[in-house]
């Protein structure tokens, strides 16, 4: 037998690492702004075409690279951040691997232009398919400057799965901020297709944080600041007040590196503990800072997962951080056993001296005085107190009630009810043949069996129709609020808003302003109330930031389903007999019936036979 084992072609072994670094153009975007900071560039740009799908471009006044190096940089594990595996525990840069420049060429078309402050020329490199087709020299501005173009040319099926342009351009915001948060001392830009997204000047933190989400964010934010021998902290939290429904404004960087950790979300969890409304969520924007040595970042390829070595300390150093940031600035109720600050003296009051009070008093004042007059003018109707309870009624037929009528012909109410108050035909439907069970189902009979509907799923079913219908024939009706109602929402947010606004206003929605950082709403349909107008925007936003569909149909199709998600009633919720018959009637007069807008089922029918079973 011929051997089997044999080594992959570097090519092909690009192509399988890039399956793990590069899996939508984000990636791209993430793993190069990382090697222009690793640079100490100054002031980068980002240019998109398509949402990256045909062209990503990043320019930064870095350091450079020399002919070698650039050449170099192109080879799998070829790095300039370590030499040794002791490195690994000593990172002071974003990348160590040596895989990106490699993974991207694999699956692009890419040209590279760079030249050090050094050097009168550049060089420039373009490669295709991990093949260098040319190098030669150029002019340039010192720095690096990349293009990749022709995201996944070579790997068909990868280019498919890639999700509409509005997705993977939420996708790319979402890198480049996390990005531009962490180094507020670097100048970002970013360009899509000939619009300007952001254009972020060198700042500190505060003013960083406020130019990405908007002004307004300014007035929302709580300081947090502790330093300990294991960890340092500083950053921001949101009010409570502000706390939003979704997670999207939550960031924890660790040595500038952004991470996801559900164990330190958990912990700021706990500090806000009490002071947030039902399900919503603080929004935090946590730097901290450890000992490299303490940390491990090779755990996943993305590096957004880091191993600490002590986290239980961890967790509870931030979740007292952020609880004294709270209290400190009297966001949180605090307890001061010392003084009362109610008791303190007013300042128009601190110096002076006190005086005796003047009473005075009415000498004259007698409470006893009409008491002679009232009782010699009093005449009782009642007669002397009886020996005997008989005596009560002596003479009750003679005598008159007020204005001379007479007792016998005040007609009482009799102890037979001889009437009903709904009627014989009301009785009967009041009579409800539905049984709420566990406040999530809605239990109905049927005849040959017993149905069971989920109440939220069915709400969901019932909604979503008449919000096609609404959207798609006939505007809904729409009910004007006494004041308006203005809502924040960050830059992003009010430009996709502007992209639904006529579709919303089909739903009962109505606008008066959508501004750069705000939306003015006057009227809201009539199956909301006005504190969930907020809540439902939100998961509406997200929604679309997540899946947004290309054509029209499916549009209109994305807005009812995220509608009726958010305003159908909650498994938890108590209904009366009414409701519970409303939305059994209402399930049965739709189209569908039996599943949801997402395909889940609505109820389930238990026949008279499999009951029987149970008890065989």
């Amino acid at each position: 037998m011929t051997d089997v084992i044999h080594l992959l072609p570097d090519h092909v072994a690009n192509q399988i690492a890039a399956g793990e670094v590069v899996q939508r153009p984000a990636s791209v975007i993430k793993e190069l702004l990382e090697n222009a900071i690793d640079a100490n560039a100054s002031t980068i740009q980002v240019y998109i075409k398509e949402a990256g799908k045909i062209l990503i471009s990043v320019i930064d006044d870095g350091s450079g690279m020399s002919i070698t190096d650039s050449r170099l940089s192109f080879e799998r594990h070829a790095t300039s951040k370590i030499k040794a595996a002791e490195d690994l525990f000593q990172l002071q840069t974003k990348g160590f691997r040596g895989e990106a420049l490699a993974s991207i060429a694999a699956i692009a078309h890419v040209e590279l232009k760079t030249r050090r402050e050094e050097d009168e020329v550049g060089t420039c490199i373009k490669i295709e398919g991990s093949q260098i087709t040319s190098q030669e020299v150029c002019v340039t501005a010192k720095g690096t400057s990349i293009s990749v173009k022709n995201l996944f040319y070579n790997i068909p099926a990868r280019r498919n799965f890639l999700k509409s342009d509005t997705v993977e351009t939420r996708h790319i915001i979402d890198e480049f901020q996390r990005v531009a948060l962490a180094h507020p001392g670097i100048s970002f830009s970013l360009v899509h297709n000939t619009g300007e997204l952001f254009n972020l000047p060198a700042s500190n933190y505060r003013q960083r944080i406020t130019n990405i989400l908007g002004g307004k964010s300014n007035e929302k934010l709580v300081p947090v600041n502790e330093e300990t021998e294991i960890l340092k902290i500083s950053g921001f939290v949101g009010k409570p007040e502000y706390a939003k429904r979704t997670r999207g404004e939550q960031f924890f960087f660790v040595n500038d590196r952004f991470i996801k950790s559900p164990y330190l979300n958990h912990a700021v969890s706990a500090a806000f503990e009490g002071l947030l409304k039902d399900r919503a969520y603080p929004s935090y924007f946590l730097y901290l800072h450890v000992d490299p040595k303490s940390i491990d970042i090779n755990i996943h390829p993305t590096k957004t997962e880091i191993k600490f070595d002590d986290e239980h300390a961890l967790y509870a150093i931030l979740r007292s951080a952020i609880k004294h940031s709270l209290g400190q600035f009297n966001v949180a109720p605090i307890l001061d056993f010392e003084r009362d600050p109610n008791l303190d003296t007013p300042y128009n009051y601190e110096n002076k001296r006190a005086s005796t009070p003047q009473v005075e008093v009415d000498r004259s004042f007698n409470p006893f005085k009409n008491e002679a007059l009232t009782s010699s003018n009093y005449k009782s109707n009642f007669k002397k107190e009886s020996s005997s309870w008989e005596s009560l009624y002596t003479g009750l037929q003679s005598e008159t009630i007020g204005n001379d009528i007479d007792v016998r012909q005040i007609e009482f109410e009799s102890e037979e009810v001889t009437g009903n108050l709904f009627g014989a035909s009301n009785t009967e439907e009041t009579q409800s043949s539905t049984f709420q069970l566990n406040k999530k189902f809605i239990i109905s009979t049927l005849k040959n069996g017993m149905l069971v509907i989920d109440q939220h799923r069915a709400h969901t079913r019932i909604l979503y129709e008449e919000l096609l219908k609404s959207i798609t024939v006939s505007a809904a009706v729409s009910q004007q609020l006494l004041f308006p109602l203005v809502l924040q929402f960050n830059q992003q947010e009010t430009e996709l808003l502007k992209g639904i606004k006529d579709s919303l206003e089909q739903t009962g929605f109505i606008f008066s302003e959508i501004t750069a950082n705000s939306a003015e709403i006057i009227g809201i349909p009539t199956s909301i109330s006005e504190s969930e107008v907020e809540m439902l925007l939100e998961q509406l936003l997200v929604d679309f930031q997540n899946e947004v569909p290309e054509n029209n149909f499916s549009h209109t199709d994305l807005l009812a389903k995220s509608l009726a998600k958010s305003m159908a009633v909650k498994s938890g919720n108590l209904l009366n007999a009414t409701e519970q018959q409303h939305i059994v009637n209402g399930l049965f007069a739709c189209k569908e019936p039996s599943l949801t807008p997402f395909n889940k089922p609505v109820f389930i029918t238990l026949p008279v036979e499999e009951l029987e079973k149970k008890f065989m």
